[in-house]
Formats: C-alpha cells, structure tokens, sequence
C-alpha cells in the first residue's frame, strides 16, 4: 500500500509549548484516519503541517509525487462575488451536461445541500455554516488522493453526517479528519489519532475501539491520570448499554471491559429524578396551545402545535436544516413571535438556553470572573461546587481561568458559555447544537454533568451519541408543520425521511444505520454460505477459548519468572516458554480478527 504523506520527527510551535513534539506518522493509500484531541491541543496544527499550509520548524514533510489533496479548514473563505457554482464546479473545467450527467457529482449536491442553496447563490450573501458546506462539496466533487477535513459535520444535520459518513466509506480516497462527532468517528474511521502532549498516539479502529484502548492506557496510568480514567470507564458503561452494533469484540476483551467497568454508577434513575423535578418545578414547565411559527417570508414551520413539556422531561429535537428548531426552541424560550396561539410559562421556571451563537460573552473580563459573574457556588445534585470547580470539569485548568476570555479560542469560549449557563442554576435547560466546537473529552463531562441533572431538557444536535445518551424521548419536523414522536429514536426518523421521497441517504439504513461500516461485508467480499459461518462460528469459540487459556498461562509463567530470579538457567527455560506463549496467542487473536471480519 503506497505512502501518500510522510512526517518524520517533525515539531512546531506557537509561544512556549510544543503543539508537535518530535512527531513521526504517515498516510497510506485508502486509509481513513479520524483526530481527536483536546481544543487547542494541536489537532488543526498537525493538519496544516500536514497538508504544507504551515512550515514545521524542525523535521521533514514528504509528500508523493503528483498528489491530489483537498483541504477543507474551518475558515470557510472561499473568493469573493463568486456563485456556488463556480466554486463548486468551476475548477472541474467541464460542461454543464457533463456533470449534470455524473450521478457522483449530482449526490454530493444534494447530499451536502447544495441544491437547498442554489448553484447561482452568490457566496458573499451566505452565512458561516452554509460557505462551510459550499467548500465541503468543491471537495467532494473531486477526484483524490488525500481528502483532509476539519470538523466537517459542523453545520450538517443527522441525515447530512449519515451521508456524508456512507459517501465517504464508499469511495477509495484516503482521508484525514478531524471531528468530535463520536458517531461519525466510529462509522468512518479504521484508525484514530489522538494529538495529546505534543505527541499523536495511533490506534486501530474508531471512537469505540479508541475508548476501549484508552481505557486501558488510562488504568495502566499514574493516579494523576485517575480522573480520566473515571470518564473512560463511564464511556465504556453507556457504549455497553447502547446498541448492540457498536461493539464486535472478542468475548475475553469484553468480559475484561465489564470487569474495568462494574462499580460504575448504574444509569440515571428517571423517576426519581421527575419527582425531585416536580417539587422544584411545580406542575406546569412551559406549554405552547395552538401555535403557528412562520419565517419572516411567511412559510409555515409549525401549524396548529400543542406541546406541553412535563416536568423533568428530556427531548431530543432533529429534523433537516430549515425545518424550524431553532425557531421552536426560541419559542420555548419566549423569545420567537408566535403567529398563532399562546405560550404557557410555570411561576418557578428558569430557563438556561444555550445558543449557537457566542455573543453573549463578557470577552472584557477573565474567565473565573466571567463565571462568578453569575454565581460563586451552585448545588449539582446533591452536592456544592464553587465556580472554578465547574470551569475545571468543562476544560478550564485554574491557570487557563485566569486567561481573558477575548483570547479563547471558539472552542473555549463555546464551554464557557456552557458554564454560565450552568452556573445560573436552570430547571429548563434548552442546548442548541451543545457539541459544536466541544472536543471529545470536555462531551464526556457535558454528559457527566447532565445525567444526574433533574430539571426538564430540550437539545438539539446532530450528535447521534449525545441526543441517545441524554434524552429520553425525540421528536422531530419534517417540514410538514407537525411535531412528530419517534418511540425509534434517530433510526426511525432516518427510515421516515427514506421513504417519504428522494433522500440524501439512498442506502443509509442498510450501511451505516445501526454502527459502524466495518460490521457490513467489504466491497467485493463475498458473504459466508451457511455451512462455512457454522464452522466459521465453531472455530471462533475455540479461539476465544484458546486465548483465555493462553492468557492464563502467560500470567503464572510471571509469576515463575518472577520465583526464579537467582536460578539463570530455570529462568531461560521460562523465557523460551512465554515467548512461545505470547507468539501462539498473537496468532490465535490475528485469526480471530480474520475470522470476525468474515462473519462481521
């Protein structure tokens, strides 16, 4: 397999700390590989030495010659007084009938939304989220070598992360992205590539086999790594308790997860947290009667919408961009102009709403400042926790408090905004798009947080992960002017936008609806025959049971290597043997994995 991009001891640095310190990596042909990292920690970096953006201040970039790349970054520049159609198809240089005819290049339009804006949408007159998409697309409809992403979920919907994940599954580009959409990581991914401390730790697999190597990493840690390895642990738990698709692991690595995992806190008692919520909240939270909200052009979002929001209830809101969420939520609020009917607030509710934007920040002031600037303590649960606890918990070590929040990043500022909020003491909570800009680990804590939390919750995300981890039921718009109840949760309101009409995910449900796209046959693999998955089966048990007895072995073999010690001779006799031992039950795993991937 070719090597298309090449690091060798490469370091960079802006101010004191090292973002890459003595890093060696490569890309090979056809790889997919998902970043993530801590904001700030150096990922966006790595991507821009990467792909020649940035220089490295010591060590060596190769790249292979002729390589065809693309680079889509956050920034979202694209020319100015340009239309969507030259940006998107004017470097291919061909006819309109050439690529009106290439069903390739018609499927990233309408995948990415293109088509929503219109080819001869001027760029100028477009917002943030939607010249992101237009740069995604010019990406997308080229042929590649290398396809290099930074956070391109952002501003995509749940049924644009499912295609664009199955679009990039199917074709033969390697790719690089960075994301913190866990669900996309895990059903794209082969590999993972954590930017920590100046150094990229390389795993196999996605989100989910990340987690599991993680953990491990973690509890093989210092007890100054113990926090961390707590969240690990409780990731671990909830990935469990999830759909079964999620995890393909051998027997003995599972039953040594459930181990790592077993005195973690069973999930969140539901009625008990309603019935703390009642007392606190009273019986009525916020009611809409037969409300109608339009856009300022009049069209119809929602039309004839009684809603009654019960105390501790907690929802999860999808439906396609445009189709009016960020509206509802506002009239949640009470701060949309209702066309018809009226809204409903209790006498006790207070209301922390999370917006998308991030204007409402004292960028004057210091961050613990910002934060005590709403409240010096507040009761989480049933315990107390000043303001620079909490910052701590969402990211912000004690040194980085004192940093004024105008040089944060948006990142940073996204989970100070989440802080006050917090720090407010809400018993209606409503998030819009919480995930964007937040890294992995600081989600972790945002769910923490959240799952011990009894007020009513109302979010809205294209985070698959966090509306199934948080929220208890999901509704969804369509577009039809109803709000719909999906007992099935994302999958159902994925099936339902697959058969109402042409949809941007054709063949989604079969791919990728359920995990991730390593547990469907590779292209060109053919389906095990009946009697062939039997033996298959059978001789996979055997291998499970192998191992373990192997794993065994190897243990008392250390401890004889250990009993040994002053006897040289007995202890090359027991070397011999474990290094027999660790070769056999090498081999016993890779035969494991060879016939997983058969059967998977």
């Amino acid at each position: 397999m070719a090597n298309l991009v090449n690091l060798e001891q490469v370091s960079k640095s802006f101010g004191v700390s090292p973002l890459l310190d003595s890093v060696s990596l490569g890309v090979d042909e056809g790889e997919r590989i998902g970043v993530v990292g801590l904001n700030g920690g150096g990922k966006t970096t790595m991507l821009e030495v990467l792909t020649g953006i940035e220089e490295p201040d010591s060590g060596r970039v190769s790249r292979v010659g002729g390589l065809r790349m693309a680079v889509v970054t956050q920034r979202g520049v694209l020319p100015e007084g340009s239309t969507v159609a030259d940006v998107v198809l004017g470097p291919l240089d061909v006819a309109e009938h050439e690529w009106a005819g290439d069903a390739r290049i018609r499927s990233v339009l309408t995948g990415i939304g293109i088509d929503e804006l219109g080819l001869d949408a001027r760029v100028d007159a477009l917002s943030g989220g939607e010249r992101r998409r237009v740069a995604l697309a010019a990406a997308l409809v080229r042929e590649l070598d290398l396809l290099v992403l930074d956070e391109p979920t952002n501003h995509l919907d749940v049924e644009g992360v499912q295609w664009l994940a199955e679009h990039l599954v199917n074709r033969r580009t390697a790719l690089v992205v960075v994301t913190h959409d866990r669900w996309f990581l895990d059903t794209v991914a082969t590999r993972t590539w954590e930017v920590v401390g100046g150094r990229v730790e390389s795993y196999e697999g996605g989100y989910n086999d990340w987690i599991f190597a993680r953990a491990e990493r973690a509890r093989q840690a210092d007890a100054a790594e113990e926090r961390r390895r707590n969240l690990a642990r409780k990731e671990l738990a909830w990935l469990r308790r999830g759909p079964q698709a999620r995890t393909s692991k051998p027997r003995y690595r599972v039953e040594a997860a459930e181990a790592l995992i077993a005195d973690v806190p069973a999930p969140r008692d539901t009625t008990q947290l309603a019935a703390f919520a009642k007392r606190r909240l009273g019986r009525v939270v916020v009611e809409l009667e037969d409300v109608r909200l339009e856009t300022p052009d009049g069209r119809v979002l929602v039309d004839d919408l009684t809603w009654r929001l019960a105390p501790g209830e907690r929802v999860g809101l999808v439906g396609v961009n445009g189709s009016g969420k960020t509206t509802l939520l506002r009239a949640i609020a009470g701060d949309a102009p209702l066309s018809a009917g009226r809204r409903i607030e209790g006498q006790t509710v207070q209301i922390g709403w999370l917006r998308q934007e991030l204007d409402d920040l004292p960028v004057d002031m210091r961050v613990l400042d910002a934060v005590k600037e709403v409240a010096e303590r507040i009761m989480l649960g049933d315990k107390e926790i000043s303001a620079g606890q909490l910052a701590e918990r969402l990211g912000f070590s004690p040194a980085r408090q004192r940093t004024p929040v105008g040089d944060l990043s948006g990142g940073e500022r996204r989970r100070l905004q989440l802080t006050r909020v917090l720090m407010a003491e809400p018993n209606v909570l409503l998030l819009d798009e919480p995930t964007n800009d937040l890294d992995i680990d600081t989600l972790q804590q945002l769910e923490d947080l959240l799952d011990g939390w009894a007020g009513t919750l109302v979010v809205i995300s294209h985070d698959r992960y966090l509306v199934e981890r948080i929220a208890d039921s999901t509704w969804a718009l369509f577009g039809d002017g109803r709000l719909t109840n999906l007992p099935g949760g994302i999958e159902e309101y994925l099936r339902r936008r697959a058969a109402s009409g042409p949809s941007r995910t054709p063949s989604v449900a079969a791919t990728v609806g359920s995990g991730s796209p390593r547990s469907q046959p590779e292209p060109g693999r053919p389906a095990l025959g009946g009697a062939e998955e039997r033996a298959a089966r059978k001789e996979l048990a055997r291998l499970e049971r192998a191992v373990a007895k192997l794993d065994e072995k190897e243990s008392a073999l250390h401890v004889a290597l250990a009993e040994a010690a002053t006897e040289p001779d007995r202890l090359q006799e027991l070397d011999a043997q474990l290094r027999g031992v660790v070769a056999e039950k090498n081999d016993a795993e890779e035969r494991w994995m060879e016939l997983a991937a058969e059967l998977d």
